[in-house]
C-alpha cells in the first residue's frame, strides 16, 4: 500500500484534530518539509506505509512546534527515525 501526500494529509488532520480545509496548503508544506528534514538525517524514504507514517509524525511535530513553546521532539518520533536510519545503514553495510 502506497500513501500519497493527500493521504498523509488526511491522517495528519485526524492526528491534529483539524477538520477545516483552510490549513490544507500549510499542512502539505509541513509534509514536504518533514520529507526534507528526514532526508537531512540521512534517511532515504521508500513508498511504504511505515515511511509515510514517519513523515506524518514528523509533520505533526513541526505543526506543534510552531504553535506551542518549548515543544520537544516526541521520543517515539526520535526512536522511529533512529531505527529507520540504523536499519538502512545496517542493510547498506550488510
Amino acid at each position: 500500500m502506497t500513501l500519497t501526500d493527500e493521504d498523509i494529509l488526511e491522517i495528519l488532520k485526524l492526528d491534529l484534530q483539524v477538520s477545516s480545509p483552510a490549513l490544507d496548503l500549510y499542512l502539505l508544506v509541513l509534509i514536504a518539509s518533514a520529507r526534507a528534514y528526514i532526508a537531512q538525517e540521512g534517511i532515504t524514504l521508500t513508498d511504504t506505509v511505515q515511511d509515510a507514517m514517519l513523515v506524518e509524525m514528523y509533520a505533526a511535530y513541526l505543526y506543534r512546534r510552531r504553535r506551542e513553546e518549548n515543544v520537544q521532539m516526541p521520543r517515539m518520533l526520535r526512536w522511529a527515525l533512529n531505527n529507520r536510519l540504523f536499519g538502512q545503514k545496517g542493510a547498506a553495510d550488510g
